[in-house]
């Protein structure tokens, strides 16, 4: 890589998709598709015109072929271990109403559940502009929590600025296991985002969702983002508070805002912006990707945020 670059990892899974409203038992169709948080992020980073490669472990099944080619037809780098042993994982959304979704997760001996440390080039990693994380990785095996400090461990020791997006997962472990993680992991980042009840599993509840950007810093990230959703985000930069509020859109599937959010505000750290223009980004980018259906497909590119401004329905 001649330009700077993101580098993440985790693990991305095949995507059943429930084509109309309605019980799982009823539905006539499902859509295939695929989805990870981090492979989100990366997809993100490079609609946005940055560069990125993600890491991650996946079956040499079909699933794990389509995984692997829609990444990179989105092109990202992908460095992804071929594992003969394990499924590629799976994930399954039901859209029970028109409004609201379930998702299920099948990824119990998956591919990505057995990433290791040796899975990863440690060079990838050491000339990295960013290596993001989730709090997912973590809590799918020893192993793979195992990858995840190792990977720290490299970009602190070559400067690189790391990125870690908490991301609770209650299907895969609980509170107080996700906890104990944060609480290890959070001192040895630059960057910390989190929903606010996600930052307070880590620091306790706070008055307000400020007081929770003030703790995460306080455990030694230079900077802490809270997602509010419709509410925009406060962050807490290099001792100062900022706040920004949300674009205002009529959402039709909010899957994968976070992971926009994170993508438009490390794009813009990338690219030398300042904490205002980073979190300007981030809603508009979270916000564009609840506008269509799927995990990742709505990330918007630069030239079609203006859409999200634009008075006439129709271009011409």
């Amino acid at each position: 890589m001649t330009s700077p670059y993101l580098v993440t990892i985790g693990e991305t899974m095949g995507l059943l998709t429930a084509e109309q409203p309605g019980p799982l038992a009823h539905v006539a169709s499902m859509g295939l598709g695929m989805g990870g948080s981090e492979s989100n992020v990366a997809i993100g980073i490079q609609r946005l015109g940055g560069t990125a490669i993600w890491c991650g472990r996946t079956g040499t099944d079909s699933l794990g072929t389509l995984v692997r080619r829609e990444i990179r037809a989105e092109g990202v780098t992908v460095r992804a271990v071929e594992d003969p042993g394990a499924p590629t994982g799976l994930m399954m959304k039901e859209r029970r109403t028109a409004a609201k979704q379930k998702v299920s997760y099948y990824r119990a001996g998956s591919a990505g559940s057995r990433l290791s440390p040796e899975d990863v080039d440690p060079g990838l990693i050491q000339g990295a502009a960013v290596l993001h994380v989730t709090g997912i990785t973590p809590a799918l095996s020893p192993s793979a929590a195992k990858t995840i400090r190792s990977a720290i461990d490299v970009a602190r020791s070559a400067g690189v600025t790391v990125s870690f997006d908490l991301n609770y997962r209650s299907n895969l472990w609980t509170a107080a296991e996700a906890t104990r993680s944060y609480q290890e992991i959070i001192p040895l980042v630059d960057i910390v985002f989190a929903g606010d009840e996600e930052a307070a599993l880590a620091v306790g509840p706070a008055a307000d969702p400020a007081d929770l950007a003030r703790l995460l810093v306080d455990l030694g990230p230079a900077e802490a983002i809270i997602k509010l959703g419709t509410k925009g985000t406060v962050a807490v930069i290099d001792g100062q508070l900022y706040h920004q509020p949300a674009v205002p859109i009529d959402p039709v599937d909010t899957v994968g805002a976070g992971d926009a959010f994170v993508a438009g505000y490390l794009a813009e750290l990338m690219a030398g912006k300042a904490p205002a223009e980073r979190l300007e980004l981030a809603v508009q980018t979270g916000a564009f990707a609840c506008l269509a259906y799927g995990d990742w497909e709505g990330l918007p590119t630069r030239a079609e945020l203006s859409l999200l401004s634009q008075s006439e329905s129709v271009t011409r």
